[in-house]
């Protein structure tokens, strides 16, 4: 849909929006929204941007072992406030990640002849 709305934005010097949104079946208020919208979409990514320097320094600090869960406890004691979900989606976007424990697997299997008691 945001393309959609790219293209209105390109063309509307040449056309009317009104002619472009009845072409393209798009509301013109849907239109106007997306483009006051635009300051706040380049604020988030700002805020975005200076939370992924954070966690990059966290992750950089912890030799690159820690993932959401700790990253975000570290925020919060340091005391930013952020979303564990938002947190999960910075480091997502910019490709970090944690090491995961590996699972402990028990190599010898048990006899079930042998554990079963002798009548």
């Amino acid at each position: 849909m945001s393309e959609l709305y790219r293209l209105i934005h390109a063309e509307k010097a040449t056309y009317p929006i009104v002619l472009l949104c009845g072409v393209l079946k798009v509301a013109r208020s849907s239109y106007y929204a997306w483009r006051e919208g635009e300051a706040a979409r380049h604020a988030r990514q700002a805020a975005d941007d200076v939370l992924a320097h954070e966690i990059t320094v966290l992750h950089v600090a912890s030799r690159r072992t820690y993932g959401v869960p700790r990253i975000h406890a570290e925020l919060r004691r340091l005391g930013r406030r952020v979303n564990r979900k938002r947190v999960a989606r910075v480091m997502r976007e910019r490709d970090i990640r944690g090491v995961t424990r590996r699972r402990r697997r028990s190599l010898t299997r048990p006899d079930a002849r042998r554990s079963r008691p002798r009548i």
